[in-house]
């Protein structure tokens, strides 16, 4: 798994003592990614961040510390360039892969309606150290009706499917998700390898839409993971809150999007530290996994 969210910090000192799933996740809200346009000296431009609703196409670039288009990225699961859109309000969410020409401007069609929305961009330029999401606001024009959030569930259902949602969110901590597929109340055992994983998951901070994008453990084909129904992840929310979670997985030849809404627990102290003066109270969560 990789936790992209606290990628583009510039200091990762103070999480030596983490497990490698936790080691970006940070403990606070500034770990979220994708709150800024401009990190690292690389930034994300738009042709317009005014768009007009109905299929649009899109086309930016990433200038680099030079001022220049990247033209060069590392790939990471599969893609040079994950571009994430989501409306304000959260809904609207789409998970696409762009084209670059030989000058470095991407190009990609999505599905708008009128409304504020944010456009996310996780990357790993050619040099830098590691990947990075960037995000950027975008109006499009039109009568604005605002969705309220979905309440919390654990369930999800897409036609004939139902993903269900085990585990918890909590904050600052590695904390294990299961998410597992059925069909028709039968379990999925025959998913599809999609950008090279088995299922993708992308959690928002609800208010900020801070960024936490998070991969299954293992991967198709290493002879240990499963091809469903179960999908397991590890994640760190950056904060308490309610988040957003989009996972995205294909079957069938056809890639679908869960959503789920989900508010972050405390997690409940181990045993041997249920009394507050226990010395090791308070420490209990480096490398606990919250199970549930």
């Amino acid at each position: 798994m990789q936790n992209h969210a606290g990628h583009d910090q510039a200091n990762h000192s103070g999480h030596g003592n983490h497990s490698d799933h936790s080691a970006h996740g940070g403990h606070g809200s500034s770990q979220a990614g994708g709150l800024a346009v401009s990190a690292n000296g690389y930034t994300l431009e738009l042709d317009s961040t005014i768009l007009t609703a109905g299929v649009q196409k899109v086309s930016f670039k990433v200038t680099g510390p030079d001022g220049q288009a990247v033209t060069e990225f590392v790939p990471e699961h599969e893609k040079e360039l994950h571009f994430i859109a989501v409306r304000r309000d959260t809904s609207g969410f789409q998970h696409v892969h762009p084209v670059r020409d030989e000058k470095g401007t991407w190009s990609t069609e999505l599905a708008l309606e009128p409304g504020d929305w944010r456009f996310f961009t996780d990357i790993h330029p050619a040099g830098h150290d590691g990947t990075m999401t960037l995000g950027i606001d975008v109006a499009v024009a039109g009568p604005y009706d605002p969705r309220p959030l979905p309440e919390a569930t654990h369930v999800a259902r897409i036609g004939e499917y139902a993903v269900t949602l085990d585990g918890e969110l909590v904050p600052g901590e590695v904390s294990e998700l299961t998410l597992t597929v059925s069909r028709n109340d039968r379990p999925v055992t025959d998913l599809e390898p999609y950008l090279a994983a088995y299922g993708h998951l992308v959690a928002l901070r609800v208010g900020d839409l801070g960024y936490l994008h998070v991969h299954p453990e293992g991967h198709p084909g290493d002879g240990v993971t499963a091809p469903g129904p179960e999908i397991a992840f590890m994640a760190v929310a950056p904060s308490a809150g309610t988040y957003r979670l989009y996972l995205d997985f294909q079957h069938d030849g056809v890639v679908r999007t869960a959503e789920f809404t989900v508010r972050t627990t405390t997690a409940a102290p181990r045993p041997h530290a249920a009394s507050p003066t226990a010395p090791e109270h308070g420490d209990h969560h480096h490398g606990h996994h919250a199970h549930h």
